[in-house]
């Protein structure tokens, strides 16, 4: 009978090792390298609905990878905050929306190539999209995944990749922006 609960007791405490020890949580945070000089004069509301992940849990032996969309939607905060693409950007009602949809695919020629693909939405608040933006980002990682590393560093470089060219685009449209600000004073959202 001790030697039945020994084995029950190995078996689950194994069985728990491979299922947690397989997973690899992803938490990324891209370097800013500049700051805009064409900055929005107006707050922002993000709006990250969903990250989608292929490729990464579907391959033989390759461990799952857990990126949660709360953590993508906080870095991209970051990201616009330093950059200071808009006056002030969170998830509160503001000025203006940027809706942002996420994907990350991984795959493995020779080494694992790992892309993030955004598409995303700029409109005021209460009005139909003003532009609508597409940003890729991709790096190569190594041949294997032996730990978590292994995979947030590329998934890190990726996305500062798609952030920084999604932030050139809207800055870019700065003129555009302005121009189509239903409300006369930016800085103030609208209810």
């Amino acid at each position: 009978m001790m030697r039945m609960k020994h084995r029950l007791l190995s078996l689950l405490l194994g069985a728990t090792l491979v299922l947690t020890g397989c997973v690899h949580r992803i938490h990324v945070v891209p370097p800013v390298s500049e700051t805009t000089t064409a900055p929005l004069p107006f707050n922002a509301q993000l709006e990250l609905p969903f990250l989608a992940i292929e490729g990464a849990d579907h391959m033989p032996g390759i461990p799952l990878l857990e990126w949660p969309v709360k953590q993508l939607r906080q870095t991209t905060v970051d990201y616009f905050t330093q950059r200071q693409t808009f006056t002030a950007i969170g998830t509160e009602p503001a000025d203006m929306r940027l809706v942002i949809k996420a994907w990350l695919t991984l795959r493995a020629p020779d080494r694992y190539l790992y892309r993030v693909h955004l598409e995303s939405d700029l409109s005021f608040s209460g009005q139909a999209p003003l532009k609508a933006y597409a940003a890729e980002g991709e790096a190569l990682g190594s041949s294997v995944r032996w730990v978590t590393a292994s995979d947030q560093e590329p998934i890190g470089e990726a996305t500062a990749q798609a952030l920084r060219s999604l932030a050139v685009q809207i800055e870019q449209d700065r003129d555009l922006v302005i121009k189509n600000n239903p409300q006369k004073e930016p800085g103030v959202a609208s209810r």
